[in-house]
């Protein structure tokens, strides 16, 4: 008896054993089923999302009734085609008067340091772009739309004043990259968002690039009066209508790029600033005071080819 009672419970223990191996294979089997199904679901969404963003109509709005607004401008429009499509957007211009020679030091020989009533500026402008695309090219939504932040001064060379940028982080690593390989313009990769909300611009930045010293920037910022056109012999328009940027190329020759778009709209600005690295960053220091802020709600621009100097 003892013998068929030890071989009663043996043959008990094994066909539990059996039943519970088969349970934990079957949860196992649902929590696979489980992983795989949310693994297609997610997959499925990310698709759908990214078949809609490449999918989804272009802006297409950009303003080429520009082109016939050449009035004023300082000098006449290039000969030769232009290249390039862009629509700037709540852009913010901060400006700092800074020393002379501080900005010297960091700018290529022969590009001379643009001053009004003798004091030079460093500007700081965040905004965001649409339209971004070569000529008789459609803009693509996934990478015709980012945000973009310079910082800048301003240089005259040959009696032609124009733009010098100390870097310029975009969103945008496909256009970062050509860019770089193109113009050899300092363009970094940022993480960046920018909404627009309570009246307010709210915009943040924080550089990703592995190149270049780490920058970043919060604020929001809005206008505050009316629009209102920039006139000559005015800041405003001495830091704001310029038609040219100046960089050197990949063999360190300089160039000037032209630019055209129509007077700027320029209305002013209030702004409250909780980070700002952008020109430590560019090995410049800023003065202890509030900036000088102007805000423009849309600017459309086109750009020729670069022409060695």
């Amino acid at each position: 008896m003892g013998f068929r009672k030890g071989g009663l419970l043996k043959t008990q223990r094994v066909d539990a054993d059996a039943e519970c191996r088969m349970r934990i294979r079957n949860a196992r089997t649902s929590m696979a089923f489980r992983d795989l199904t949310f693994s297609i679901c997610d997959s499925y969404c990310f698709l759908g999302n990214l078949f809609e963003t490449m999918t989804a109509a272009p802006q297409h709005d950009f303003n080429h009734d520009i082109l016939q607004e050449t009035a004023h401008r300082p000098w006449p429009m290039p000969q030769s085609a232009w290249i390039m499509t862009q629509t700037w957007h709540d852009l913010l211009f901060a400006h700092w008067p800074v020393s002379v020679n501080a900005l010297a030091e960091k700018v290529p020989a022969g590009f001379e340091i643009d001053r009004f009533e003798n004091q030079a500026w460093l500007g700081i402008v965040p905004f965001y772009m649409t339209n971004v695309a070569p000529r008789f090219m459609p803009a693509l939504p996934w990478v015709s739309s980012f945000p973009e932040m310079n910082v800048r001064t301003y240089v005259t060379v040959d009696g032609k004043p124009g733009v010098y940028f100390f870097s310029l982080d975009a969103g945008n690593p496909v256009a970062v990259g050509a860019a770089r390989t193109l113009l050899r313009l300092p363009y970094f990769t940022a993480s960046m968002q920018v909404d627009a909300r309570d009246g307010y611009v709210h915009y943040a930045s924080r550089r990703t690039s592995s190149e270049g010293a780490t920058a970043e920037f919060v604020g929001r910022y809005r206008p505050t009066d009316p629009v209102l056109t920039p006139q000559p012999g005015t800041l405003e328009y001495f830091l704001t209508e310029r038609y040219c940027l100046y960089a050197v190329d990949h063999g360190n020759r300089p160039y000037r790029l032209d630019i055209h778009h129509p007077p700027w709209p320029l209305q002013s600005a209030e702004a409250e600033i909780s980070t700002n690295t952008m020109a430590e960053a560019a090995g410049l220091r800023l003065p202890s005071m509030a900036p000088l802020l102007h805000f423009s709600k849309r600017q459309d621009m086109v750009a020729w080819p670069p022409e060695r100097i």
